[in-house]
């Protein structure tokens, strides 16, 4: 299954690759996509406008709410501006990704 996850081991903890939605009808994770350079991310979308910050505060608010972790242990680490971005969870990379691969499993849209 390592091959199609937007979840990436790092020394300091798991990146997430994802593609936010701003201005969307509700604050939701998506699901995965495929992306044209053969990964995956994960799709997400927030009602937040993406002016000064505030669909990424969004973004962070949703993640950590619907996996249970502090909002203090993720950062946008690439894509501050973009759509297609990369968080950093701080902490043990094998045990965030048990935690998420579990999490994606029962959140299957």
């Amino acid at each position: 299954m390592a091959e199609a996850s937007p979840f990436t081991a790092a020394a300091d903890g798991l990146r997430v690759a994802l593609r936010l939605t701003p201005k969307a009808g509700r604050d939701r994770i998506a699901g995965t996509a495929a992306e044209a350079d053969g990964g995956v991310v994960l799709k997400v979308q927030v009602t937040a406008v993406p002016e000064d910050g505030k669909a990424n505060a969004a973004l962070i608010r949703l993640l950590a709410k619907q996996w249970r972790l502090p909002r203090t242990s993720m950062a946008v680490i690439q894509g501050a501006t973009d759509r297609r971005k990369v968080i950093l969870i701080s902490g043990d990379a094998a045990e965030l990704r048990q935690r998420l691969d579990l999490w994606m499993a029962g959140h299957h849209e």
